[in-house]
């Protein structure tokens, strides 16, 4: 397997370990002051909002599945299948970066927070697939 594709698939990995982190803030965490923090919510807002944060706390763990599955393939060289969920989870997460960043320009740093590893991933990969 090329480098490049090695590279692409731990930015794979490391887009799902930052996805789980923040569904652990989104449907763990949402109420604590932690989390308030981190989105900028107060207890008041928080509470109106957890069903919401949870529901989307699961998505962002769905994705990461779906990532990190396709890093696995990849890792056991089943290199289609490990590149269709790599595009698919970490394709998901950019694309749901950018709408953050177009509906929301204020949160331009929590959307390069959550594009910039899942944008590696796949710049690398489609790299060392198409290269």
């Amino acid at each position: 397997m090329p480098p490049v594709i090695t590279v692409g698939y731990v930015f794979a990995a490391l887009a799902a370990l930052l996805h789980v982190y923040i569904f652990v803030l989104e449907s763990v965490l949402w109420t604590k002051p932690r989390a308030r923090r981190v989105f900028g919510t107060t207890a008041e807002e928080a509470i109106a909002t957890q069903e919401l944060a949870l529901n989307q706390g699961f998505y962002n763990l769905f994705l990461a599945f779906v990532a990190a599955a396709g890093v696995v393939a990849l890792a056991r060289d089943y290199i289609g299948i490990g590149a269709a969920l790599v595009y698919a989870g970490a394709g998901s997460m950019l694309l749901a970066a950018l709408v953050l960043l177009v509906t929301s320009p204020g949160k331009a740093r929590s959307a390069a927070t959550q594009g910039t590893l899942p944008l590696l991933s796949v710049l690398f990969l489609s790299l060392g697939l198409y290269a």
